[in-house]
């Protein structure tokens, strides 16, 4: 036989293989669907691609997908399929499921949604840390070595952190106001926070508002725009038109973790010097890897995964959640007087805001989750089903994720009066309390770690500024939601600003 017949022969053979794999691919994902068909959901837009098409489309447009999860929820009820490929997740809005899932360690998290963190565009990432880890024991591990750098004693420290660095805003905000030019509060607003987090967790000042050009806000955006092309179109990558921006975001984690090498290096070098360093997140990341002891290599990119998961979502919620309850303050004239007359009441002509002051700025703290409610800017949490159990009454197979999101939950209003009307008053404290369908820093044991940190400083930023100014939002502007990763305002919340009178 010549050599063309053996090539036409195993050519013959390799497509034939190919295709009895695809085949058999197919039957699996058929007996996929047939064992989750009898849960409602809506049309499948592709027998193999399922749902991603809608996903897909929702992302490239300007709408953005929770909306489209309300929508089905509205239409097939508490709890819901979404197909891709051979996998089936459920959207849940049942409190008491929610309630009995977020809330058992028993629980792990989507090992889809989660692993697929480990690296994004084939780069480390998150890998396995403090968000990431998967096993219940080596996250309960980190979370308590992490611990005192979240206790109430060291976040009443980060005061005068706060206060400098919001100062700092203020300065410039008054540098605006006097130029008479409009102020992007989004923007603003991101440069202080990301300043908070660089100095409290790792000790390092950038003084983003006077350098402008410091490149690891775009890095931060590049990364999670990568997670949502990762989740919403697995084509994304492998698309010619695409490369330049995949590239990107490949350069992006690289910044992120080369900065998280050196500035270990830098502490590590203190500690060895004898030199007095802080119990901020740095050094609880390092000492993470001393109690974790395993492989050297590993230990130290462990420390990378922590590093890179603190400085991305370190300022992510306090900056958007600000940069919307500034743009409902501009929106409702009456919330907006009385909460600055609250913090005239509590502060004064005082610039400095001590800790104690935090608890007495009741009406702000309510403005401050009535913004959560509407936009929560981590929408949703997911876990694994590793068993059978009954949801809503329909019987549900293990082996599927169930996805959780206080977007959907807040907007509907069996849970919520009047869900979009943005109303602080839900939140008084005598106000009957929502029961499990309010979680903007998730519930249970892997809640935000950083939540108490989160809000501290909001209510720092948000006080000094309408202590000092008023403002009002630009005509013309959208206050749609721009869905990067996270939720934000669209049009970065474009104010005029004036001096208080």
């Amino acid at each position: 036989m010549t050599v063309a017949e053996w090539t036409a022969y195993l050519t013959f053979y390799m497509i034939c293989a190919v295709f009895i794999a695809f085949v058999g691919y197919c039957l699996y994902v058929r007996h996929i669907h047939v064992k989750y068909d009898h849960i409602p959901g809506p049309p499948r837009d592709n027998f193999l691609l399922g749902h991603l098409p809608t996903f897909r489309r929702e992302t490239n447009s300007d709408r953005i997908l929770n909306d489209v999860f309300l929508e089905w929820t509205e239409k097939y009820g508490s709890v819901y399929r979404i197909n891709g490929f051979h996998s089936v997740s459920l959207v849940v809005s049942c409190p008491e499921t929610t309630k009995e899932i977020l809330m058992s360690p028993k629980y792990s998290k989507d090992p889809f949604v989660y692993k697929g963190l480990f690296t994004l565009f084939g780069l480390r990432f998150l890998g396995n840390g403090l968000v990431t880890a998967m096993d219940h024991d080596v996250w309960y591990k980190q979370c308590r070595i992490m611990d005192p750098a979240f206790s109430s004693s060291y976040l009443r420290g980060l005061m005068e952190t706060f206060n400098e660095r919001a100062e700092c805003l203020m300065q410039h905000l008054e540098e605006i106001a006097e130029e008479d030019t409009i102020a992007n509060m989004h923007r603003l607003v991101n440069c202080v926070t990301l300043d908070v987090i660089c100095k409290v967790a790792f000790g390092v000042d950038l003084d983003l508002l006077k350098n402008p050009d410091s490149p690891f806000p775009k890095a931060i955006e590049l990364c999670l725009q990568g997670m949502l092309h990762y989740f919403r179109d697995p084509f994304f990558r492998f698309l010619p038109w695409n490369k330049t921006k995949v590239q990107e975001i490949q350069d992006a984690v690289k910044l992120l973790r080369t900065t998280g090498a050196k500035w270990i290096n830098q502490r590590r070098k203190a500690v060895e010097n004898g030199e007095d360093v802080p119990k901020d997140i740095l050094s609880q990341i390092l000492k993470t890897a001393e109690e974790l002891k395993d492989d050297g290599e590993e230990d130290y990119e462990l420390m990378l995964d922590n590093f890179v998961t603190f400085f991305c979502g370190g300022r992510r919620t306090t900056t958007n959640q600000l940069s919307f309850a500034i743009m409902e303050l501009g929106r409702h004239p009456e919330i907006l007087k009385r909460a600055k007359e609250e913090v005239g009441d509590v502060l004064g002509t005082r610039h400095d805001i001590h800790y104690d002051d935090l608890g007495k700025l009741t009406y702000l703290t309510q403005v401050l989750k009535e913004t959560l409610r509407m936009y929560p800017t981590a929408p949703g949490t997911s876990r694994w089903l590793h068993e059978d159990m009954v949801i809503s009454g329909f019987k549900i197979p293990a082996g599927c994720s169930i996805h959780f999101s206080s977007y959907i939950t807040s907007r509907m209003e069996k849970f919520f009066k009047n869900p979009l009307k943005f109303d602080p008053e839900r939140f008084h404290p005598n106000a009957s309390k929502p029961y499990f369908c309010y979680f903007p820093f998730a519930l249970g044991p892997r809640s935000c770690l950083g939540q108490t940190f989160s809000q501290m400083e909001a209510k720092v930023v948000l006080a000094k500024f309408l202590q000092r100014f008023d403002f009002s939002l630009v005509p013309g502007q959208s206050f749609d939601i721009k869905d990067s990763g996270t939720l934000r305002p669209k049009s970065g919340v474009l104010c005029t600003i004036k001096h208080s009178v």
